[in-house]
């Protein structure tokens, strides 16, 4: 259900640190080492959903690729319910949901990215972001860059 996810700016280097550096915190540290971010940066909710998106959709939607079955058609309708969840709460109420979509997105690494490699899930979340920031400097000083 690729209509679920519209077409967007990609996050800027520092989004993505500042949504890395939220779970971060929030995964090895507990709530207290996130209390009162999500009221002093408005912005927050809008980046870890953001987050969330890019993590969670390319794992749950239909390869095009694969030879589709029921299973993976299912696994597509559940990443769209679940982000479909996260958007509502980030429009309804961006203060509470910073942190529950920050916590909602470790669980997902946790039981659905296992790293065999690294098991640690911090481990993981560093990876990832090194991944996005990555992609995020190559989109963001590209010719045409995104502002």
């Amino acid at each position: 259900m690729p209509y679920l996810i519209p077409s967007r700016t990609p996050l800027t280097p520092q989004q993505v640190e500042r949504g890395f550096d939220y779970l971060l915190a929030l995964q090895t540290g507990g709530g207290a080492a996130v209390a009162g971010r999500a009221e002093a940066d408005p912005e927050l909710a809008f980046v870890v959903l953001r987050l969330a998106e890019d993590i969670i959709w390319p794992v749950t939607a239909v390869d095009g690729e694969a030879d589709p079955c029921a299973n993976s058609f299912a696994l597509d309708e559940v990443g769209g319910v679940l982000l479909s969840a996260l958007r509502d709460w980030a429009r309804d109420s961006p203060t509470t949901a910073a942190p529950g979509i920050a916590r909602s997105l470790i669980r997902f690494t946790v039981n659905v990215l296992p790293d065999p490699g690294r098991p640690d899930t911090a481990d993981t979340l560093e990876t990832m972001r090194d991944e996005r920031l990555i992609l995020a400097h190559a989109v963001h000083s590209a010719p045409g860059k995104h502002q």
